[in-house]
């Protein structure tokens, strides 16, 4: 196997991961969702992003890296059915599919799980099924859902209320594959709420959920037509960046330290 791929659990066999795994304990789990991203970018968005990313991050990483686990590709997306191409899962069937693949990482040694979610709405179903695996396997695991670079993504975009297929998402596809993005068919759909406790990018917002078709007709909330691929490129730099030194702080602290800082 070539260095560069020396990280991805499914090229690997099994000598190789039972020796890789005295090295290094902590895996990334990429997990996505295939939904409607408005009229100018693909349905996979989110499901290749958190592969890219993952892998980016790792590839970052020091010796040894951590271990990169195929995405997940499906997710929570029911808020976004009134959209043909959306394809969604239960919240019972995402939590017991990831409950159920962490506890067979820590059959085979895992001691950390860092699952990396590209698809916002994944959030809470992850959160329990990484509690569950916590309490039952009695390892390390986190949910990152942009957390570690959300307070430095805002900063670098214009639009309140990016949430999807807006300013962010278009200007992270143009840096990575902008023969897929149709910019003439970008929309400004710039959201406003009847209370600032609604709004998404307020931190002292709650959280709540609402279908996209009463608040977007093109399913964009936030505004393509702001986005460019040099915004993206530093978008990615940024949250690439964060997320290694999130990444190697969780690998290189011994389990029992991360117990006693988290609980």
């Amino acid at each position: 196997m070539t260095k560069k791929y020396s990280f991805l659990w499914a090229l690997k066999t099994w000598p190789e991961i039972e020796a890789y795994l005295k090295t290094v304990d902590t895996v990334i789990l990429p997990c996505g969702a295939i939904e409607q991203h408005g009229p100018h970018l693909p349905v996979d968005i989110d499901y290749y992003d958190a592969k890219y990313m993952a892998f980016e991050v790792a590839k970052a990483c020091q010796e040894p890296k951590p271990l990169v686990l195929p995405a997940i590709p499906f997710g929570v997306s029911y808020h976004h059915e009134d959209f043909k191409g959306t394809l969604s899962v239960t919240n019972e069937a995402l939590s017991k599919f990831v409950y159920d693949l962490g506890m067979s990482l820590a059959k085979n040694g895992v001691k950390k799980i860092i699952i990396l979610n590209g698809h916002g709405d994944n959030a809470p179903t992850l959160s329990y099924a990484a509690q569950m695996i916590n309490r039952d396997a009695k390892i390390f695991v986190c949910v990152d859902t942009g957390e570690t670079s959300d307070v430095d993504v805002s900063a670098m975009i214009a639009t309140p209320n990016d949430a999807h297929a807006g300013e962010i998402e278009t200007s992270t596809s143009l840096a990575l594959r902008p023969e897929l993005v149709q910019m003439d068919k970008a929309v400004d759909a710039t959201l406003s709420f009847g209370s600032n406790f609604l709004d998404f990018d307020n931190k002292r917002g709650v959280s709540w959920y609402v279908r996209t078709s009463k608040i977007s007709e093109s399913g964009v909330m936030g505004d393509a037509t702001k986005a460019t691929a040099d915004k993206g490129k530093r978008l990615w730099d940024v949250m690439i960046k964060n997320m290694v030194h999130f990444v190697e702080s969780i690998k290189n602290t011994p389990l029992e330290d991360l117990y006693q800082k988290r609980y």
